[in-house]
């Protein structure tokens, strides 16, 4: 019974040494011990122990100057493991295919680096009348629903710089032929939360797309769907587009990003 007790106390004190971590990581700039223990709903010599257990295993660290606690090398470190470990792509590839179950379209997941989009992913429907797109395949930055999600939310400095990098060539009469252009759509897209590439890159065929963000809150991929505007039609995108952003902050959320917060 003694060694029952004992193994339920140890347990309880880890769960309530985790929560102190995690409510620390949650405080960047620190927390003094009388804002923790009222935070943490324990008592201050029960929060100071359980700190001081942490501070022995580097979880946490104590500033002498400012009487503030916070995370600790050891947590970074934990954290770091587990960035390390994480497949982005097989992790979206689930969620993606919800999406495909949700919309009836295919979808896709593209990454933008060093002003280049490519396409990483692609989960087919059933459709006959469907877009494919062969993975490693690039695409039109300025004119696809992904390339211009993960630019909209882009840090200004980089978006910038890969805007400088666009060679603005027509696809279709409906595709962005300036950087003013594209500009405006970024505004439209910002404060929607998705893109539409509404025939900009083929005839017939609309897509949306919404960004994927890391733990930095910097859109890293965008998933998409994308059909023949027989079906996908301009009175449906609001609706499917709801879908396409589920699935991008769920997506968010399993690779442990953050999406930013509304300006």
């Amino acid at each position: 019974m003694a060694n029952k007790e004992q193994s339920k106390g140890s347990v309880q004190s880890l769960n309530r040494a985790l929560a102190l971590l995690q409510l620390l990581a949650e405080h960047p700039d620190g927390l003094t011990l009388a804002e923790i223990a009222p935070l943490a709903e324990l008592a201050p010599s029960t929060t100071h122990r359980l700190l001081s257990s942490l501070q022995a295993l580097d979880f946490v660290s104590f500033e002498t100057d400012t009487n503030r606690w916070f995370v600790g090398l050891a947590a970074f470190r934990a954290g770091a493991g587990y960035l390390r470990r994480r497949d982005h792509i097989a992790t979206a590839r689930q969620t993606m295919r919800e999406l495909v179950a949700q919309t009836g379209e295919t979808s896709n997941l593209a990454v933008v680096k060093n002003a280049t989009l490519t396409f990483v992913a692609q989960i087919e429907c059933n459709e006959a009348m469907r877009m494919a797109v062969p993975l490693g395949a690039r695409g039109p930055l300025h004119a696809s629903a992904v390339g211009k999600a993960i630019l909209a939310f882009s840090p200004s400095p980089q978006r910038d710089n890969t805007i400088g990098q666009i060679e603005f060539f027509s696809l279709t009469e409906k595709t962005h032929g300036t950087v003013e252009q594209l500009r405006a759509d970024f505004q439209l897209i910002r404060a929607r939360g998705y893109a539409i590439d509404d025939e900009e890159q083929s005839i017939g065929l609309r897509c949306i797309g919404a960004p994927i963000f890391d733990e930095f809150g910097e859109p890293i991929f965008a998933v998409s769907i994308s059909g023949p505007t027989v079906r996908v039609k301009a009175e449906k995108v609001e609706e499917l587009a709801d879908y396409v952003m589920a699935a991008a902050r769920h997506i968010t959320d399993q690779i442990g990003g953050i999406a930013p917060r509304a300006n």
